[in-house]
């Protein structure tokens, strides 16, 4: 009997093994059809999502199923002709996104002042970028507390549920036609009543948009994205649609405008006044000046027009966009890490340690030691609504009901 229960015992550990064997092939096969998939569709995280996975029976030959998400239906299509080829058969619940589960909900406004993106649903997640209060966003799903959504220029990360407010298509167009108001100022507070005295409802910051919904002495009532209503100083917001027709993106107002963040703190992601990073002190620049650029670096270098500094300076004019990092060689590809916007004669205004002016010059005093790292520079204000890339925000669907 004793051998009879150790000769069981064998052969199930070797039906075991043989079926973890058979489960790892699988995997791998999966994981290199996939990643080459992904490598054709959909490289850059940041604008396209593939996340596809399988689940493989842990008995028998039942089926596998497909899982995961993308916005890419091209890339879903292109992954089951692969599995097909190669004789793995597999039942499909790989989702194609905007989730159908949202229903209708799959538009959305920041409802805070500042709100952190993530590469994942969760807080250990690496830091993206950041969109502020009554920045438009499409939802494409939700996971447990977190959603995933688009940001104008085109961002794909995640965020905390309640810092976006999901709506549908008519509470979207009733918003976007609403009278609105941004704010002016640095910082400012959401009241609860027209009183200096009165608690908070919300934070401000430079560029947040909340709808209007009247006045009361010094203060405009307004009803924030959440739904909320509060007081905001007149001095502290404009009309919205009047601030959209006086923006007047010159290299002038640039300059002007990016000289407005000199000491405020450098964060990884950051695009508000609180803290910002290199190229999303660019993008606010420009976005405060009516104009939406992509979100990094290494893709702003890849818009607007080059400037020859192959031979000095004297080609660059106030406005143009510096781009640091490694040039390209034989063996790997131009990176480009880091950018800044030129002011004149060589001097420069970014976002490192904090924003500050440097020189590209050794000679001077505020000389950047990055300054050998100089790999290109670009010419965006030639460009606004000429390339999709540098569109105005009168220009952008998502802030007007066409």
């Amino acid at each position: 009997m004793k051998n009879f229960i150790l000769l069981l015992f064998v052969a199930l550990l070797a039906i075991s093994c043989t079926s973890g064997k058979k489960s790892e092939k699988i995997q791998k096969e999966f994981d290199e059809i996939a990643q080459q998939v992904k490598q054709e569709f959909a490289p850059d995280r940041r604008v396209k999502t593939f996340e596809p996975s399988v689940e493989i029976p842990e008995e028998g030959d039942g089926s596998l199923i497909l899982k995961g998400s993308t916005t890419e239906a091209a890339a879903k299509e292109a992954l089951l002709k692969a599995l097909m080829e190669k004789n793995i058969e597999v039942l499909d619940s790989m989702v194609i996104l905007p989730d159908p589960s949202l229903g209708d909900k799959t538009f959305g406004i920041t409802a805070q002042s500042v709100i952190n993106f993530r590469y994942g649903s969760g807080y250990s997640n690496e830091s993206a970028t950041q969109t502020l209060m009554g920045t438009p966003l499409r939802i494409l799903e939700k996971r447990g507390g977190w959603i995933r959504a688009i940001t104008p220029e085109g961002y794909i990360a995640w965020v905390t549920s309640g810092s976006i407010q999901p709506m549908n298509q008519s509470e979207y167009n009733d918003w976007t036609s609403a009278a609105k108001l941004i704010v002016t100022t640095h910082y400012t507070l959401f009241r609860e009543s027209p009183s200096q005295e009165s608690a908070v409802v919300s934070d401000g910051v430079w560029g947040n948009i909340v709808r209007l919904d009247g006045a009361s002495g010094n203060y405009y009532k307004v009803i924030l994205p959440n739904g909320k209503s509060a007081f905001l100083l007149k001095a502290h917001a404009q009309d919205f649609a009047e601030w959209i027709e006086s923006r007047n993106p010159t290299a002038e107002n640039i300059i002007s405008t990016a000289k407005q963040f000199l000491g405020f703190p450098y964060m990884w992601g950051g695009t508000s006044i609180k803290a910002v990073d290199c190229s999303g002190f660019t993008k606010s620049v420009f976005f405060f000046n009516g104009v939406i650029l992509e979100r990094d670096a290494s893709q702003q270098a890849l818009t607007g027009e080059d400037v020859d500094i192959s031979n000095g300076f004297d080609n660059l004019l106030p406005g143009d966009l510096l781009f640091f990092g490694s040039k390209a060689t034989e063996e790997r590809k131009e990176r480009i890490t880091h950018v800044g916007i030129h002011i004149a004669g060589g001097e420069f205004i970014h976002s490192a340690t904090s924003v500050r002016i440097n020189s590209l010059i050794p000679d001077s005093a505020n000389y950047y030691e990055g300054s050998n790292r100089l790999v290109r520079a670009k010419r965006l204000l030639t460009r606004v609504d000429q390339e999709s890339d540098i569109i105005s925000i009168k220009k952008h669907p998502w802030y007007f009901v066409n």
